[in-house]
Formats: structure tokens, sequence, C-alpha cells
């Protein structure tokens, strides 16, 4: 009797001091644009290939000097695969679809931006302006993939989000008038 309390003591100690050890901050990114800045907290638990992925262009610096080239109010807007003057930036490979992670495409929220194909996701990215429950997955289809949320700025995203669209380039609707330039896209150290 004594014995196993000991043993279920020092069990629930272990098991107490695992759970207080400081939780590895999630990373996080600054997207700095011609509109102003704001924070995305990436979530490599829920999505590992889609973050890796993520990190990869910005430790890279792919992102600097692309556009938000797509705005559609009250939905979303999306980014990081053309130049300024909308030619197709070069990305990596595509990666598998983890849209079935737990994440919802919820306000704030960012997803990886992809073909009607749901393994073609590769570098340009979306942020929700509104809770958009027809990207989530459901059991007889592919769903976007969320990877991170913005905790910061997003007053910025739903002034870009305001922006006047139409056809730029070869886009024929739903580009900015006025560009909004991606300046640059840096890890927020700790």
């Amino acid at each position: 009797m004594i014995r196993c309390t000991y043993l279920c003591l020092a069990t629930t100690l272990l098991s107490l001091g695992a759970s207080l050890a400081p939780a590895q901050q999630a990373p996080s990114v600054r997207v700095t644009t011609s509109l102003g800045s704001f924070t995305i907290e990436l979530d490599p638990a829920r999505a590992p290939l889609t973050v890796a992925s993520f990190l990869r262009y910005v430790d890279d610096s792919f992102y600097d000097g692309t556009l938000f080239h797509r705005v559609v109010a009250d939905f979303v807007v999306q980014g990081g695969g053309l130049n300024r003057d909308y030619s197709t930036r070069k990305a990596r490979a595509s990666i598998a679809n983890e849209s079935g992670n737990g994440l919802m495409n919820l306000r704030g929220t960012v997803g990886l931006a992809r073909t009607a194909e749901p393994h073609s996701g590769d570098a340009q990215f979306y942020v929700n302006i509104t809770d958009n429950p027809d990207l989530n997955p459901l059991p007889s289809r592919w769903g976007y993939a969320v990877f991170g949320r913005v905790v910061e700025g997003m007053d910025v995203v739903d002034r870009i989000a305001l922006s006047p669209t139409g056809a730029a380039g070869p886009l024929t609707s739903a580009a900015p008038l006025r560009p909004v330039l991606i300046e640059k896209i840096a890890r927020v150290v700790p």
C-alpha cells in the first residue's frame, strides 16, 4: 500500500512537472505591407508541413516585393505569389493538404491558397476577412489548410480588404486597383 502511494505520488509529480514545463512559443512572422503591418502566429503542431514550407519561404525572402493580388470583400485577401508587374514568382513544389488538422477558416486565420487540385498549395496564402466555413474540409471533400492566425494588426488586413478592386495585369477582377505591396515578411524573434 505504501509502495503504491509513493509510486502513484511519483507518477503524479512527474506528470505535473511535465505539464509545468514552459511551453514552446509558437513561431510568429511580421508582414509589412504598403498599408501597414500585421503579425501572424503560426501553428506547427497542427500544420507542420505548411508551417515549415511557409517559414522556408519567409527565410528565403521569397515574399518580399510580392503583392496582395486578390481581395474579395467579406471573404479573403490573398497574396504571396505575384510580383509588382503581376508576373508569377516561381514557387517550390506543392505540399500535401493539411486541411483536416482541426483548424477552421475563421476571421483572422491564415490559410494556404491552392487551385481546385487539393494538394496544389505552395507559396500563396490568404487571410480570412470573415468566417468562411465553405473553405473547411468535409468528409466528402478537401478543404483549405489553416496554419496560423493574425494576432496583431487585423485592422491593417481590414484596410487591405477595403481596397477598390478590378482588372490589373492578367487578373480580370478582384485585384486592388492601387497595388498592395508585401514589402517584407520576417520572423518575430521573442
